[in-house]
């Protein structure tokens, strides 16, 4: 069946779902496949709980007109999505980089709302699926269009600027991640490029002045920039952060503008900046601008401040890699605090680079003089020599340490990788 076709079906039940469990009445399913599972085998199921049409790609499954058979759904998933871009014809703004991305995108999608009706991945939607999901999402009353890309493997930033074909972009920076896909971190800087590559004549970057790869990365093309120096189009200054993010934005109308956010981190100063300089950039009133930054709050165990009864929890155990690491124990380091614990999960995906990377964490540690450490996973417990850092190999064992030692009045810096699940101690502090 022809893409125009399935459009015109789209268009009139534009609702997609991909998963039996999410269904809605009048939806479409696109019966995806994984390593583990084909969606062919639910389309039957989709249709009985709601769906009007399920998108399959083997034809022993279509039993009448309800299944659209086509050459491979994912392919279709994806085509449909641009098609779906192309005839909204409205402004997106892609952010990819190795940190800070779904922050930054939460935090511009607060500035930006202020003006236009925006919409902006859920949750961290952004491969291959996600993205396609993601643009058709949006609808005719959607003004503005924010698209996080995440990547792990060469050429996957450059894929998905084939889909969602924006007009703006920024790489919030590049660091160590994902180097058993990449290779190296050039292989990582090389990814991420292909974000600016893309934009180089059809579109504007928002970048980081202060951030030298950043800035070596770019081609020549239309940028705007942000960050400390009195060159960068965009500026501001950051204050503190013990424990919240204070940062003074410079600007010729009003002068000096202090926004006292929720965020915790000093490193979150620059995905702070980035959403000023982007609403700046679309016109949003600073005032407004500062309203939504300070209404914001991160969730989802990113940057999060959790107060319990026994302490202060600095709950950022969504991801990590060596960068977010580094920022975050030194961070953490500088607090004023007397009672610190640091607990960290195992940096997962680095290849070879595995046991170095963990090995100069442990010396960063040591450096900022903070004793009290927790390290969980097998990384960690293979390569740690000091013997004042407590090791777990899981966990579970933490969590049973911690079932019969309380913990009070502590500041506790909890980061690790997601499937560490650290989130799981919370409850015990």
């Amino acid at each position: 069946m022809s893409l125009s076709t399935i459009y015109n079906f789209f268009e009139k039940y534009p609702v997609v779902v991909t998963d039996t469990r999410k269904v809605v009445p009048d939806s479409i399913f696109f019966a995806l496949k994984g390593e583990n599972f084909n969606g062919n085998e639910f389309a039957e199921l989709a249709l009985q709980k709601g769906c009007v049409y399920a998108i399959v790609d083997e034809k022993k499954y279509v039993k009448n007109d309800s299944y659209i058979l086509v050459d491979d759904v994912l392919s279709c998933l994806q085509d449909l999505s641009r098609e779906h871009r192309r005839r909204l014809a409205l402004p997106i703004l892609a952010i990819t980089g190795t940190n800070g991305k779904t922050t930054t995108k939460e935090l511009t999608f607060e500035v930006l709302k202020k003006k236009f009706t925006t919409y902006a991945t859920q949750g961290n939607l952004n491969n291959h699926i996600g993205v396609p999901l993601t643009l058709l999402s949006m609808t005719k009353e959607t003004e503005f269009g924010i698209v996080e890309m995440g990547a792990n493997h060469p050429d996957e930033i450059a894929f998905l600027c084939d889909i969602a074909e924006p007009n703006y972009g920024i790489i919030t920076n590049v660091g160590k991640a994902h180097l058993e896909g990449f290779g190296s971190f050039e292989g990582v800087k090389k990814t991420k490029k292909e974000l600016y590559d893309y934009l180089q004549a059809k579109g504007k970057v928002f970048v980081n002045s202060d951030n030298e790869h950043l800035m070596t990365m770019l081609n020549d093309q239309d940028v705007c920039t942000y960050g400390n120096s009195e060159s960068a189009d965009s500026k501001a200054r950051f204050l503190q952060a013990d424990p919240y993010l204070v940062l003074e934005l410079r600007s010729a109308q009003i002068g000096k503008l202090y926004i006292k956010t929720k965020l915790i981190g000093a490193y979150n100063f620059e995905n702070a900046l980035a959403a000023v300089t982007i609403g700046r950039f679309f016109d949003i009133n600073e005032t407004d601008i500062k309203d939504a930054l300070e209404l914001y709050e991160p969730k989802n165990n990113r940057s999060q401040l959790k107060k319990t009864k026994n302490n202060i929890l600095f709950l950022d155990a969504y991801n990590a890699n060596p960068s977010s690491m580094n920022v975050a124990i030194n961070n953490f380091a500088n607090l004023k605090s007397k009672n610190k614990l640091v607990i960290l999960g195992d940096m997962l995906e680095l290849g070879d680079d595995s046991d170095k990377e963990h090995r100069i964490l442990l010396e960063l540690l040591e450096e900022n003089a903070l004793d009290k450490v927790c390290l969980v996973g097998k990384n960690f417990t293979k390569v740690n020599t000091n013997s004042k850092f407590e090791t777990f190999p899981e966990t579970k064992t933490l969590v049973e340490k911690l079932e019969l030692e309380e913990i009070k009045n502590y500041y506790i810096l909890i980061k690790g990788s997601r499937g560490i699940k650290l989130e799981q101690i919370v409850e015990k502090l």
